[in-house]
């Protein structure tokens, strides 16, 4: 009898210790978040509306290792802080492989996204990432900036895209 007493706590205690985890690392001040019910993941408004102009001067060059990119001298540079242009930030290693994220910004504003180097080995890497990848590009198109959540089942992935998307706004703002 003393046994199952004890077994009973044990589980209740348990419970209790389960269902009172947080899960969530972001700040109260954050918590303006406008839940997407399609995708399942919290995205993160904008605070300003952008135009990408049509008349912007674009061009890019690249090193030879793909790790900086930069506007042309005439690019324009807006109240964003961001130059026009394409940007192809470092890519972060992760436990299954490396990630690498390029943006093209068009009239101050994050017009496109691509992920030319992402974990894709396995037929698990590719599951994740096909799934993930256009989660994080959408996200960060309508954040414009690295402020986006991570993807569920995704956390490598996720973390080295918010890495290597950081490294190439720092280089838009340079």
């Amino acid at each position: 009898m003393k046994k199952i007493v004890y077994a009973l706590m044990a589980t209740v205690t348990g419970l209790v210790l389960l269902f009172s985890y947080r899960t969530s690392t972001v700040p109260e001040s954050t918590s303006a978040l406008a839940d997407d019910p399609s995708s399942g993941v919290a995205t993160v408004p904008k605070t300003t509306a952008t135009t990408p102009s049509t008349s912007a001067s674009t061009s890019s060059g690249s090193t030879s290792n793909g790790s900086t990119s930069s506007g042309s001298s005439g690019a324009q540079t807006s109240s964003s802080g961001l130059t026009d242009g394409t940007y192809t930030g470092q890519a972060a290693n992760t436990r299954f492989g490396p990630v690498q994220v390029q943006i093209t910004v068009s009239g101050g504003a994050i017009t496109d996204v691509q992920v030319p180097q992402y974990p894709s080995e396995s037929g698990r890497d590719q599951q994740i990432n096909s799934r993930a990848l256009p989660v994080l590009v959408k996200e960060t198109v309508q954040a414009q900036s690295a402020q986006v959540d991570m993807v569920s089942g995704a956390t490598y992935t996720s973390t080295g895209y918010r890495t290597s998307l950081q490294s190439a706004l720092d280089q838009a703002r340079a």
